[in-house]
């Protein structure tokens, strides 16, 4: 799918390869992860990102933290401190879950290899569940007369948020390989803007797009510009409402208006059954700065951040919003593509 180069996670002795995402798109740098410490840094301060991958980067976590013991007490910190990471992604606490019943069982003398042959299914597994909601999408891409089809997305749900091929944009991979022309507009994401990671992975797979204002989303989708929306998930209750990115509500409400279908691409690990209903999804509140700044490159091409508002400025940053299983179209997972509402039904 992508170059040797171009991975997000991976093993390496006993240490754990990151590409650092907080530097993505203008520069490539990797991380090594060596300890628990480093695990929990590089999911809070988003050197990895993207659902699935927060929950492959704790389970490696868990495993990190195991060299300095393997007890009860030690597996237990391990898990609360990358629980406490990021509260709205639910495979942060799916994986975390996985892990202790896997390893609880188990002899102490025997966690420390057990925690990382687990953190490698864990990874795999979500690899092959991302090629099969890949291929599923495929199909919706393929029922567009004209060609080529024309997606949206928001925030990134490509490779780089998951173990391999992603959530969103694996029906777009799937459709290159099928030899099916697509283009895909991406929004900005602001404040993070993970739209510029969605155009950079893009971009290196060859495959047409074109960067957007967040606020351009609606003028495209009136004007008939979109055939279909894609997004990817951090939650989803039981009744099918949604938690993405901040702004997806908003394309969700403006699609609904244009009568354009808006999917949801996730694997069921982001299905959250115990959670009744998007008012039950934690919001994740982030911190002002990343609001008032904006970071990129300056004239001389460094890395440099720009404050465009005071200091004193009074800000909200809500990292995420809810969706209502109302406005989504359909939730496309490796097991193939619900309808929307009340997933309790297709789970029991």
């Amino acid at each position: 799918m992508v170059s040797d180069r171009l991975f997000t996670i991976r093993e390496e002795g006993d240490a754990v390869v990151i590409l650092d995402q907080s530097l993505l798109p203008h520069q490539y740098v990797t991380r090594h992860l060596k300890s628990l410490a480093d695990a929990a840094h590089a999911i809070r301060a988003m050197l990895v990102r993207g659902a699935p991958l927060i929950g492959v980067a704790a389970a490696y976590g868990v495993a990190l933290a195991l060299k300095e013991g393997a007890g009860d007490e030690s597996l237990q910190h391990a898990c609360d401190t990358l629980a406490a990471t990021r509260p709205t992604a639910v495979n942060l606490h799916w994986a975390l879950t996985r892990m202790q019943r896997h390893l609880r069982p188990l002899p102490v003398a025997q966690r420390r290899a057990a925690a990382w042959a687990e953190a490698r299914a864990i990874a795999a597994a979500d690899a092959a569940a991302n090629r099969a909601i890949g291929a599923h999408g495929l199909a919706l891409i393929e029922r567009i007369a004209h060609r080529p089809a024309s997606l949206m997305t928001h925030c990134n749900a490509g490779w780089l948020a998951t173990a391999a091929w992603g959530t969103a944009l694996a029906p777009v991979y799937a459709a290159r390989e099928a030899g099916l022309p697509v283009h895909v507009y991406v929004s900005e994401t602001r404040p993070r803007n993970q739209g510029l990671l969605t155009a950079w992975e893009l971009h290196e797979a060859h495959i047409p797009h074109t960067l957007i204002a967040d606020n351009a989303a609606g003028l495209l989708l009136r004007q008939g510009k979109v055939d279909l929306v894609i997004v990817g998930a951090d939650r989803i209750a039981a009744n099918g409402d949604t938690a993405n990115k901040v702004g997806t509500y908003l394309k969700a409400l403006a699609a609904a208006d244009c009568g354009v279908p808006f999917y949801v691409a996730a694997p069921t690990s982001t299905i959250d059954m115990a959670c009744p209903g998007g008012e039950d999804i934690p919001i994740e509140a982030r911190a002002g700065e990343e609001v008032r700044h904006v970071v990129g490159l300056d004239r001389h091409g460094t890395p440099a951040a720009v404050a465009i508002a005071p200091e004193a400025t009074a800000v909200a940053n809500p990292a995420f919003d809810v969706t209502p299983a109302r406005l989504i179209t359909g939730i496309v997972t490796e097991r193939g593509v619900l309808p929307p509402g009340d997933i309790r039904t297709w789970f029991k």
